[in-house]
This record gives structure tokens, sequence and C-alpha cells, in this order.
């Protein structure tokens, strides 16, 4: 004889299911309440084994909400940087920036830019202003010697950079204080520097400290500050930009202090973004000429634009998504087994309640139903949990890196919340079909 706890909650299930005094829509929504009801009850009575199930939708739902609400935000300041330098600026260079892959080794055996180029690139039709860049860094770590120093102050990491006045023609850098380097100081290789915004607050930690005029050391040697660049752009909301890490030397004062130092950057600054196509064929043409390339011969150098960056991050952030559903899917795939199994253990523990249901009339779809239901309300349960974690590491991420905007989709946000509720329907399919045929008189008998 079946146990009071049993009939009643066959009877609470088979509300609805005969009556002809509600409607439709009421009588579903009843049964979805008895549903979810139901699932409860049966993960109230397999916590562990619910835990385990729900664990795996949640980890897996919510590492797809975590992972693409940062790089939502990865996206918004990557493209945001980029855009800072301009639509028509143009860069030159011995070999692309912005490849992924393994470098072939003829990149390696080309030969440097000439630095004198830019001032007939300057002259070319389009072409606002062009600057000759070289660059030194030498990352230190630990205790390392530190290459920027003013008395005990040290700046480390610090990018040294050489360029002709018209570096800031092309970049349009402002300045918080001071001024530039001139034609004069490049004449003279003057022994001048402009700092980054973070070097100059390293280097002078007092506010009311003026750093113009002040000494510093470079590698040793005695140079005096004339300028201070303005904050630029923070970069991948990680941080400080590393472009406020610098300094800045007039580029015949560099050639100086690094004379070893010869492969040449060019920036190129065209007079509008429509007119950068043509700029970047006449570079071309120009620099073949200077190289001495054959018709017949391919470049031996790479112009790209700042948009090569942009594409390289898509490529990027691409194969980061795809890697994130790989692991996704096999935590779905292990969440979706393990519904079915808590599923069939439910089947099997209820077999006599599902007798009495069908004895008191409820119909193979009703019970189909039923079962169907439990399963996407256990996954839709864990849908939520996920979605509700992911959505906190986001809003976590952007409370510790407040330049990074993280910021939730609300597409994979309903997409987690599908696909977490069809692993339910997909995986509950054979549980509560085996409920469903199951026969009233043997399952009546069920000890």
């Amino acid at each position: 004889m079946a146990t009071t706890e049993t009939i009643r909650a066959a009877g609470q299930a088979s509300r609805g299911f005969g009556s002809a005094a509600v409607t439709g829509r009421r009588q579903w929504l009843t049964e979805l309440g008895e549903a979810v009801g139901l699932a409860v009850d049966a993960m109230r009575r397999n916590k562990l084994r619910s835990a385990l199930t729900i664990g795996s939708i949640v980890i897996a739902v919510g590492t797809v909400i975590a992972v693409t609400s940062v790089i939502n935000g990865l996206n918004t300041n990557v493209i945001g940087s980029v855009e800072s330098l301009g639509s028509n600026i143009i860069i030159c260079y011995r070999f692309p920036w912005a490849s992924l892959g393994r470098p072939p080794s003829e990149w390696f055996t080309r030969k440097e830019l000439q630095g004198e180029w830019t001032e007939k690139i300057a002259q070319l039709p389009n072409v606002e202003a062009a600057a000759a860049t070289l660059r030194v860094f030498r990352p230190e770590f630990g205790a390392g010697t530190s290459y920027v120093t003013r008395g005990a102050y040290r700046a480390k990491n610090v990018i040294l950079q050489g360029g002709p006045p018209s570096v800031r023609r092309v970049f349009d850098i402002g300045l918080e204080r001071g001024r530039a380097p001139t034609l004069v100081d490049e004449e003279h290789r003057s022994p001048i520097v402009v700092l980054g915004y973070d070097t100059a607050r390293i280097l002078f930690p007092d506010t009311n400290e003026d750093p113009i005029g002040k000494e510093v050391l470079v590698e040793g040697r005695v140079f005096t500050v004339v300028g201070v660049n303005e904050r630029r752009k923070q970069a991948l909301g990680g941080g400080a930009n590393p472009e406020d890490n610098l300094v800045s030397f007039p580029l015949s004062t560099l050639r100086k202090l690094h004379p070893e130092q010869k492969d040449y950057v060019f920036w190129i600054k065209a007079t509008s973004a429509d007119a950068v196509p043509q700029v970047v064929d006449a570079v071309r043409d120009l620099l073949r000429r200077e190289r001495r390339l054959a018709s017949d011969k391919p470049d031996d150098f790479a112009i790209f634009t700042p948009d090569a960056f942009i594409d390289l991050w898509r490529q990027i952030s691409t194969g980061i998504f795809a890697l994130v559903f790989l692991v996704a899917s096999v935590t779905l795939l292990v969440g979706g087994i393990g519904v079915m199994n808590i599923m069939l253990v439910s089947v099997t523990e209820r077999t006599r309640e599902i007798g009495i249901r069908k004895a008191i009339g409820a119909k193979r779809r009703n019970i189909l139903q039923q079962f169907l239901l439990e399963a996407m309300t256990l996954t839709g349960i864990g849908g939520i949990i996920g979605i509700l974690g992911g959505s906190a590491v986001g809003m976590m991420v952007r409370m510790f890196a407040p330049s990074l905007p993280a910021a939730v989709s609300l597409f994979w946000v309903s997409a987690g919340m599908v696909t977490a509720t069809c692993i339910g329907l997909l995986f509950g399919i054979y549980p509560a079909w085996k409920a469903a045929k199951l026969d009233p008189v043997e399952a009546l008998r069920y000890e």
C-alpha cells in the first residue's frame, strides 16, 4: 500500500491533468509550478548528486558569462586605444608587428629602414607629417639595474625613445608641462629629455615639485628634464599604459647614447583617413626604389595601419572564445549526463508514485511532461546561478580594474540560460520516456 507522502505527492502532481474547468494556459502554469516543486524536492532528497550536477552547469555557464564580459571590456579598450592613434596613421617597419604564428626566418635578415627616408616621405602628396623613431627597451626584474634614476628614486622598465620634433605632429602628443625638443636640440644633440607621465611621478613623487630644469640619470648619464607628457589612454585596462613609462630624447641624442640602435620605425600621418590608401601606395613605391627591389621581388618591409592591431586582437579573442566554448561544452556534457543519472534515479525512486498517478488518470504525455520539466528546472537553476556568478566576476573585474569596462552581454546571458535549459530537455528525454512508458499495474507492485 502506498505511503501517505507518496499519495500526497501523486495527488499534487495530478491536479489539473483531467480537469476541464481550467484553461490550457492555467493548467500549463499549474503543471509547471508542480514540476518545479517536485524538482526542488528531488534536489533536496539527493543533495550531493544534485550539487555535483548543478555545479557542472554553473561552471560552464558562469565561465562563458565571465569570459565574455571581460573580453567585451577588452574589445572596447583595445579599439579605443588603437583609435586614439588616429585613423590616418600609417606605420612602416621591416616586418609586420601584428601577426600570429611563427615568423619566417627571412624577416630577420631584412635590412633596417634608413631614418632619412622619412624626409622624402614627408614630401609625398597627402602626407601631413612623417617621423622616424628609435626605441630601446631592456626589461628589468627583481633588484636589477635601474636605467632612469634621480637620487634614491628609480624608474624601472622605462622605454627610451628618440624622435624628431615632427613625431609630435604625427601623434598629437600633449604636454602636461614644459616643452618638447626642438630642431635646435636635434642639431646639437642636446642632453635633454621629456618624461612620460608615470616616469615623472616616480622620479618626482612630490606633486608640488616642478621637474622642469631638474636633472635625471639615464644609464648613468646626466640629462635635463624639459617637459612632461600628458597621461596616455590606458591599454587593455590592466594598469598603467607602458607609453606613460617613457623617456623621450631628440633622435640625435638617443643615437649618441645608443649608436648600435638603427632599427627605425616610420610613423606617417596622412591628411585624412580617405587619403590613407593613396599614401600607402606612394610610400610603398618610394621604399621599393630606396631599397632597390626588382619589380618581380616582394616587399622586404611592412606597411600597416592601427587597424592591423584590431584585426590581431579579434583573432586572439576568437581563439579565446573557441577555447572557452570547448571547455564549456565538455562541462555541459558532464552536467547533462549527471542530469540524466539523477532523473533515472528519481524515476526508480518514484515508480509507485508514477503508478498511482496513472491509476487516477494521468496520461503518458503528463508523465513525460512532468519529468522533462523537472530536468529543465534542474539545469535552469544551474544556469541562473552560473549567470549570477559570471556577472559577479565581471563586476569584480570592473571594480578592481576601473579602466576595464567589463560588460555583461544580454545576448550571452540569454544564450547561457537557453543552453542550460536545452541541456535539461535533451538529457531528460530518456528518463522521462522511461517514466512515461511504465505499466501502472507493475509500477504499483514495485517495492
